[in-house]
């Protein structure tokens, strides 16, 4: 089982954090760039409705059932969410305090960072909650349909050999694991808005 563990994990963690880091620039600056807005607006809202496992089979036909195939899977599903709450956050800066790093003689550049992210972070890292059980769920399910190991893997395998009792410790591990990975994501919410918080 701690092979599993470690295969899911590490696609998973490969995935998201890919995700992370491709979705939340992006959204930024499709929310502050209005060229950039415009430009992507109509390929993002032809993607965002799509679900996450509706990628599987997309993905498994192009990368195969290995690391990689499941790893695109996780990545769109959090891509999307961490555009979308990064892209909202930065939507949702007053305009009053623009206008007061304006006064001061802020550049453009220079309101995105002192103001505008700041002010997203909250929803930022709510996006970044949502992302990361979207990822594990969509890694679990990817697991099930095509996979040559990792949890999901494992309790297909023993559907198959009818283990029930493996099937329920898998499930309860999927459960734990997901837990452990939300609370250290909280950890870390909790430390950057506390750092941000200190700064204003």
């Amino acid at each position: 089982m701690l092979v599993h563990i470690a295969s899911s994990l590490k696609t998973v963690l490969s995935g998201y954090l890919l995700g992370v880091v491709v979705g939340v620039p992006l959204g930024i600056c499709m929310a502050w760039f209005k060229p950039v807005d415009r430009f992507l607006r109509p390929l993002f809202d032809l993607i965002k409705p799509i679900p996450g496992i509706a990628w599987i089979p997309v993905m498994i036909t192009l990368f195969g059932i290995g690391l990689m195939g499941k790893a695109m899977i996780v990545f769109m599903t959090a891509f999307i969410a961490c555009m979308v709450n990064a892209y909202s956050g930065i939507k949702q800066t007053r305009d009053v305090h623009l206008w007061v790093a304006q006064t001061f003689g802020a550049s453009n550049l220079q309101q995105l960072f002192t103001v505008a992210i700041p002010t997203a972070l909250p929803m930022i890292m709510t996006g970044l909650r949502v992302a990361l059980g979207a990822a594990w769920s969509a890694v679990i399910a990817a697991e099930l349909l095509a996979s040559s190991s990792g949890i999901g893997f494992m309790i297909q395998q023993c559907r198959g050999l009818a283990r029930p009792d493996i099937i329920i410790a898998g499930m309860i591990a999927i459960g734990l694991i997901g837990t452990l990975l939300t609370w250290l994501l909280g950890l870390l919410e909790k430390l950057v808005l506390k750092g941000g918080n200190s700064k204003r």
